[in-house]
């Protein structure tokens, strides 16, 4: 029997969402947060939850859960300084009341703090399904989700997350060494450790020796951060390649948002910025050399007035009718073989070679010019990606783009298959074409932002990005509306007709064409189109 399954393996979660670094975190957490008072909570980016505390001595400490189904994660900022708009306060049962305890669930990535008016506020940690949830009891079932989208969680109660394992000899022996049925909490990097030390060949005593090892590493509270494969993990394990380490849980959980979140986000938009860089330069690159190729052939080439200037001085002896003849060419001293036009006189062949030679000339002038431009784009463009390179924070980045190195930043946004606007806080993304409308769908939308088409022709897609815990307003709604009738063929009409719908409920069916869409639950909506010039 296989000691794990390979899904098992694949689905393992991070170390910064395990219950073996919750074991250290979850403690440190409530010698912070217990007999404080929790001051305000409230979100002002989708998928961002922040809970500020207050102990006796007044001194601040904060959450920020951030729920990103790409990368859900928990720090605790010195300090925040909340947006003066697009926020909005959450759970506000809780709000001036004091934490009382902070649990752990038993071997789950998953932990609630009790307040003294007797409401839970769980943290359950799954990853991509991580969501905040308000409960009554820990026996009955949550009140309020942060994460709306995630309506299962409705049907959850805390009771039934929590998991007691055995983890004996005699449990060992019953599994066969099943290591994800035996200690399913090990995660990604436990899992890859064991294989390395020949977890699938080893018999039953040494497996269970080698669990026991990988169980002794992470019972020691040593947090390192590293990267791997352009990716910033947290490790329990021994680490020599670190970026960071630390024997503090919450100094650790703050490394690794600052390296995966922050300075992962540098990272990825760094990489767009040079390879759009790159693929201009190797672009440019080939543009000279089969530029440079083409004029040195119709350089090689004899020139067409001098073949036109033999045709000319040798009228009398081409016979009527010919197609090619041998003439003597007094540029270089020789017979040259001369092709000549069925139907057309020499004289007339002559005239229409030397209009040639006069576009030709024309031609060569616009190519050298056109060499000229492109050499000085390359050495732009070369002396631009060696500054990007140099680039190391946020900071360098935006001063960079301020400065005038254009030629990564438009390419980049040129990439983007949509428009943006803002509508009363609320981002609204247009669709540029048919195709760019199902790479929008398909990439750039999460299930709760809302789809809008106008109805029954061909137009944009457009997105209204959702943002947690805010309802949509309808002058918002009305306006996006106005926007997919502006973009369609009922542009010119004085009313139009547009559906909307989550785009949970919009679906594309395998071999449509492109843009074409499957929608379910649609509403409909007259507006007049309008289009972004008052925006």
């Amino acid at each position: 029997m296989w000691p794990w399954h390979l899904t098992a393996y694949k689905s393992a979660p991070d170390m910064h969402l395990n219950y073996h670094f919750f074991r250290f975190l979850c403690p440190a957490l409530e010698n912070k947060t217990r007999g404080s008072r929790v001051v305000t909570c409230f979100s002002q980016n989708k998928e961002e939850l922040i809970i500020e505390f207050q102990n006796e001595k007044d001194t601040p400490f904060f959450i920020r859960a951030l729920l990103l189904p790409s990368n859900s994660s928990l720090s605790f900022p010195r300090d925040f300084k909340r947006s003066k708009k697009n926020s909005v306060d959450l759970f506000p049962e809780i709000v001036n009341h004091k934490v009382t305890n902070l649990h752990l669930l038993a071997f789950e990535r998953a932990f609630f703090l009790e307040l003294d008016n007797s409401l839970l506020l769980l943290f359950k940690m799954h990853g991509s399904r991580s969501n905040i949830m308000l409960y009554p009891s820990k026996e009955g079932f949550p009140t309020r989700l942060f994460r709306k989208d995630l309506q299962e969680d409705m049907g959850l109660t805390i009771a039934s997350l929590e998991k007691p394992l055995d983890l004996s000899w005699d449990r060992f022996k019953q599994l066969e060494g099943n290591a994800s049925q035996y200690l399913p909490t090990l995660g990604k990097l436990p899992r890859a450790w064991l294989k390395k030390q020949g977890y699938l060949e080893a018999d039953l005593e040494r497996r269970y020796h080698l669990i026991q090892e990988v169980r002794d590493m992470m019972d020691s509270p040593l947090f390192s951060v590293f990267q791997q494969e352009g990716k910033y993990l947290l490790t329990l394990l021994p680490c020599p390649d670190a970026l960071t380490s630390t024997t503090d849980p919450l100094e650790a959980a703050n490394n690794y948002y600052q390296k995966a979140v922050v300075q992962q986000a540098f990272d990825n938009q760094k990489q767009a910025l040079l390879r759009s860089l790159t693929d201009q330069r190797k672009k440019t690159e080939n543009y000279l050399q089969k530029t440079r190729e083409k004029l040195q052939t119709m350089e090689n080439e004899p020139a067409l007035s001098q073949t036109a200037d033999i045709i000319m001085a040798n009228l009398h002896q081409i016979p009527a009718g010919s197609e090619k003849v041998n003439l003597f060419d007094f540029y270089t001293n020789e017979l040259r073989e001369i092709r000549l036009k069925k139907g057309v006189s020499p004289q007339q062949h002559a005239e229409n070679l030397y209009k040639k030679s006069k576009n030709k000339k024309i031609e060569f002038e616009q190519l050298r010019k056109n060499l000229a431009v492109k050499e000085k784009q390359l050495a732009e463009l070369k002396l631009e990606e060696e500054e990007w390179q140099q680039v190391e924070d946020f900071r360098d980045l935006k001063t960079a783009i301020k400065t005038g190195k254009h030629h990564a930043v438009k390419q980049v946004e040129v990439q983007l298959p949509y428009k943006k606007f803002e509508i009363g806080g609320f981002e609204v993304w247009v669709g540029k074409s048919a195709k760019s409308n199902d790479e929008l769908l398909r990439r750039y939308t999460w299930k709760e932002d809302i789809w809008l088409h106008a109805k029954d022709v061909t137009g944009s897609h457009v997105i209204i990005k959702q943002q947690s815990g805010m309802s949509l307003p309808n002058p918002v709604l009305e306006r996006a509306a106005s926007l997919a009738a502006y973009y369609s063929k009922n542009k010119s009409s004085s009313l139009a007709a547009v559906i909307y719908t989550p785009c949970k409920f919009v679906r594309k069916v395998k071999g449509s064409p492109a843009g074409a869409v499957m929608v379910d639950r649609e509403k409909v909506i007259m507006v007049s189109p309008e289009g972004p010039e008052n925006l």
